[in-house]
């Protein structure tokens, strides 16, 4: 009798182990981990960009925002035009969405090749980069500016050393 229930429980415990081992295989991915830009990421890039900027005497605003589209930290020199900041988020925000510099993405809607970012409310003028770790875009930075893009790119490199790129 002792052998019969102990093999019926060995048999029962072997069959659920193999279904649960089973379910876990060829179930999908439920969650995925995300990085996502901090605060002081953030800070430090527009500090790097403000540092870049006087060096080449500029004047320059800047928004960093995260992968939502979230404003993260934004920042206008004294002396900026009044519409800088906003010029600024929009340029981030369209290097968010098109995951590419803005100014690869004016060079598409100024052949017609892709006329999409107009009439999406975007605003593909150069001066914003796509900030890109390990794979997944964490947020952009748009800058004020004809070299937006340039101080943008000397931020993300000085912030994170080169483990960063600004395209997928």
């Amino acid at each position: 009798m002792c052998i019969r229930r102990c093999s019926l429980v060995f048999f029962v415990l072997f069959v659920g182990a193999l279904a649960t081992s089973s379910a876990q295989s060829t179930d999908p991915k439920l969650t995925r981990d995300i990085k996502v830009i901090s605060s002081v990421g953030a800070r430090a890039l527009a500090d790097a960009c403000i540092a870049w900027a006087e060096r080449n005497k500029l004047v320059v605003a800047m928004s960093i925002i995260d992968w939502g589209g979230n404003v993260i930290d934004s920042h206008a020199m004294e002396g900026a035009p009044a519409n800088a900041i906003d010029t600024a988020l929009l340029k981030a925000r369209s290097a968010l969405r098109w995951r590419r510099a803005t100014s690869e993405t004016n060079k598409l809607v100024k052949s017609g090749e892709n006329l999409a970012p107009t009439f999406m409310n975007d605003f593909p003028q150069p001066g914003a980069l796509p900030i890109v770790l390990n794979g997944q875009v964490i947020g952009a930075m748009g800058v004020s500016s004809g070299d937006g893009e340039r101080c943008a790119q000397a931020a993300i490199d000085a912030v994170f050393k080169g483990s960063a790129k600004s395209s997928q």
